[in-house]
C-alpha cells in the first residue's frame, strides 16, 4: 500500500484516504457547538459517547473515527484504536475495516500487516467492499499474506460486478480505488466516473467528492459551477466537508455570486458539525459583516438545521 515507509506518509494516507473515515462520521451529523443544539438529523456529543459507553458499536466507530481526524475532540490515535477496537470485536465492519486500517499504516498501534488482514478479512466476509478491496490489495503486494495474483483479481472482480450492478458503495469504493491506485492503475477520468454513478444514485459521499473534482478539475474539466451543484447536495444530507466547501465557495464568488451571509450560514452548520476549520473561516467572515448580516446568517442556519437541511437558503 501507498504511504506506508515513513511516519510521515503513514499520517498522509490517514488524511488523504488512507484511513479514510471522516464521512463515516459526516453522513450522520454529530452537533458538537454548545451555541447549535442539534437538528432532527443528528445528536449532541453526549448522547453519542452515551451511547459508546453503553457499548452501541455503531456510536463506537463514529467517536473512534472522530478522534481519528480530531473532529470536535483533539486527535488521539490511540483513542481513535480503542473505540475502533470495542466496534469491531462486536462485529461491526466499519470498525473492522478502520482498525485494519489503524495496524496496516501503524496509526495508534504498532504496524502489523498481518494484524490488518486479518481484521479485513472479517469484513471482507460480510460483504464491505472496501475491505475486499483492500484485501486484493494486501494479496496483490504480498502485505500480511503470501502474494496470490489470482486471490487479488477474484476480489477486484467481486467488486466491480457489484458496482456494475448499481451498488453505490461499491461504485463510490471502486472509484476511490483509481484515485488512489489501490488495486487498480491509478485513473482520475475512470475515478471520477464512478464517483458520478454513486453521486447520481444519491450518494451523499460521492457527490461531496464528485464536487471537490470539479472544484479541482482533476479528471474532469474544472467547473466551479458544477462544483457548487454537486457540494450542495451533499451539504444538505449533512455532509460537514461539504458544508464547508459551500461557504469557502459563497466567500470567494466561486460558482456562485458572493454571498456573505450565505457563506456564514454554511460555515456555521460545518462548525456546529465539528469542522474547526470552518470556524475560522466563520470568524473572518464577521469581520466583514454588519451585526444585521450575522444575525441574518445564524437565523438561515438554525432553519436549516430545523428543516433538516431541506431549507437552506437560495
Amino acid at each position: 500500500m501507498e504511504g506506508k515507509a515513513t511516519p510521515a506518509g503513514r499520517k498522509h494516507a490517514k488524511a488523504a484516504g488512507g484511513l479514510g473515515l471522516a464521512l463515516l462520521v459526516l453522513t450522520t451529523p454529530v452537533h458538537l457547538d454548545a451555541q447549535d443544539p442539534p437538528g432532527p438529523s443528528g445528536e449532541t456529543f453526549a448522547a453519542l459517547l452515551r451511547r459508546a459507553e453503553q457499548g452501541d458499536a455503531d456510536a463506537q466507530a463514529r467517536l473512534g473515527s472522530m478522534y481519528n481526524i480530531g473532529l470536535g475532540v483533539p486527535e488521539d490515535d490511540a483513542e481513535a484504536v480503542r473505540w475502533f477496537r470495542m466496534a469491531a470485536e462486536q462485529g461491526h465492519v466499519r470498525g473492522q475495516v478502520s482498525l485494519g486500517l489503524s495496524y496496516a499504516y501503524g496509526v495508534g498501534v504498532p504496524e502489523d500487516d498481518a494484524e490488518a488482514v486479518r481484521w479485513w478479512r472479517m469484513a471482507a466476509r460480510q460483504g464491505d467492499v472496501d475491505a475486499q478491496l483492500r484485501l486484493g490489495a494486501a494479496y496483490a503486494n504480498g502485505e500480511g499474506v503470501p502474494k496470490n495474483d489470482a486471490e487479488a483479481a477474484r476480489w477486484h472482480r467481486m467488486v466491480a460486478e457489484q458496482a456494475e450492478q448499481g451498488d453505490v458503495d461499491a461504485q463510490l469504493r471502486l472509484g476511490a480505488a483509481y484515485a488512489n491506485g489501490l488495486l487498480v492503475p491509478r485513473d482520475d477520468a475512470e475515478a471520477v466516473r464512478w464517483f458520478r454513478m454513486a453521486a447520481e444514485q444519491g450518494h451523499a459521499e460521492a457527490q461531496s467528492i464528485l464536487g471537490g473534482r470539479y472544484a479541482s478539475g482533476r479528471g474532469v474539466p474544472q467547473d466551479d459551477t458544477e462544483a457548487v451543484r454537486w457540494y450542495r447536495r451533499a451539504a444538505e444530507q449533512g455532509i460537514v466537508g461539504a458544508q464547508y466547501e459551500l461557504g469557502i465557495m459563497y466567500a470567494n464568488g466561486r460558482g456562485v455570486p458572493a454571498d456573505l451571509v450565505l457563506a456564514h450560514m454554511w460555515s456555521n452548520l460545518a462548525v456546529a458539525n465539528g469542522d474547526g476549520r470552518a470556524r475560522r473561516i466563520r470568524e473572518r467572515l464577521e469581520w466583514r459583516m454588519t451585526p444585521e448580516d450575522i444575525s441574518r446568517a445564524t437565523d438561515l442556519a438554525r432553519l436549516c438545521f430545523a428543516s433538516g437541511y431541506r431549507e437552506c437558503g437560495p
